[in-house]
């Protein structure tokens, strides 16, 4: 009999087509919610191999349910979602993705997704921006709750637009550079801070201007963007302090990691006026801190937020792509064990 495969939560057809021929494929089928604990559990005794996203998690609960599974698809190990000590006692392989090889940063493959991750990630902030300049889902909402009859050239949506104005960028790894190119392409300015400041000839060739403190960084973006990596260091670096040092006209941005900012001081700011809206991708509320990940009430019910569910990579080319790894990861185990005999 074919392996049986179990894929935690829907994923991009080609992955699933390409496991179909090695292996009885079965998914989670449900979309508006995580998989739970005791579902995985279910999963893993009737299954041979688990395929898991990046912030499925694999609990000792889990192993002891069966520990005689051939082995977890993952991208890569980690620590804050994975009971490693209880996954290499029980002698399971984790089957993790091999990564794409690297290609030149302003480059990209298609056929591998290589670079694929940080532009769709990139033009999702940037789209947030957009969403936020010309008030987009609150012309959607009010377009629809007015049976069908609008104000022409209304000032009920008037935005700040983009042109001219700036955009500070707190950090500078691959999605803030992705990003920049598209927001000069918008005849906006842009200012940026990291620890090791680039070479002038960088600066000069990306058309940005080094800021040497995140303080004045806050204080002159009109949308203000957190691009930060996740380290004990940067855990809740927004808070009360920062955001009153923005411009009330000015949004925040945030397509990093909900941990990076104080999430109640965010509300408290959105609500009392402090800053005139935000962007958001990440949430305090999401693994590996929730497991159960979900955005709250204040947030849901502000007008001048958008909310995107943790979803940067979501397009086809990048998502297909990065699945593809795992899938190819778990085929490998299967046909080496066949051909182990």
């Amino acid at each position: 009999m074919p392996p049986k495969i179990f894929v935690s939560q829907p994923i991009p057809e080609p992955a699933l087509a390409k496991m179909r021929e090695y292996a009885e494929v079965e998914v989670f089928p449900w979309s508006h919610r995580e998989i739970s604990i005791g579902e995985l559990e279910s999963a893993a005794r009737r299954s041979d191999y688990i395929f898991c996203m990046h912030s499925t998690p694999i609990t000792a609960s889990m192993v002891a349910a069966n520990p005689a599974i051939k082995g977890y698809g993952i991208t890569h190990r980690r620590d804050d979602v994975q009971d490693l000590a209880a996954i290499d006692a029980a002698g399971v392989p984790l089957l993790e993705a091999t990564p794409a090889a690297p290609l030149p940063p302003d480059e990209y493959s298609l056929e591998t997704g290589y670079g694929l991750n940080p532009r769709a990630t990139s033009d999702l902030m940037v789209a947030h921006i957009l969403n936020l300049a010309y008030r987009v889902v609150e012309a959607d909402r009010y377009c629809r709750a007015k049976g069908g009859y609008f104000q022409e050239m209304t000032m009920d949506l008037m935005g700040i637009g983009v042109t001219g104005k700036t955009v500070a960028l707190y950090g500078l790894g691959k999605v803030a550079r992705q990003a920049v190119r598209k927001l000069k392409a918008l005849d906006m300015n842009v200012i940026y801070t990291k620890r090791t400041r680039l070479s002038e000839a960088e600066e000069a060739e990306l058309g940005i201007e080094w800021v040497g403190t995140a303080d004045e960084l806050i204080a002159r973006g009109d949308y203000v963007c957190l691009l930060t990596n996740v380290e004990d260091a940067n855990l809740t670096m927004m808070g009360a302090r920062e955001f009153a040092l923005m411009k009330p006209s000015a949004y925040f941005i945030n397509v990093a990691r909900g941990r990076l900012i104080d999430e109640d001081a965010l509300i408290e700011a959105l609500q009392n006026g402090t800053i005139a809206g935000a962007g958001l991708d990440v949430f305090v509320t999401e693994p590996p801190l929730t497991k159960d990940p979900y955005i709250r009430a204040e947030l849901r019910a502000m007008d001048n937020v958008t909310l995107t569910p943790h979803n940067g990579g979501a397009t086809y080319d990048s998502r297909g792509a990065q699945t593809l790894t795992i899938a190819n990861a778990i085929i490998a185990d299967i046909l080496s064990r066949q051909a182990a005999g």
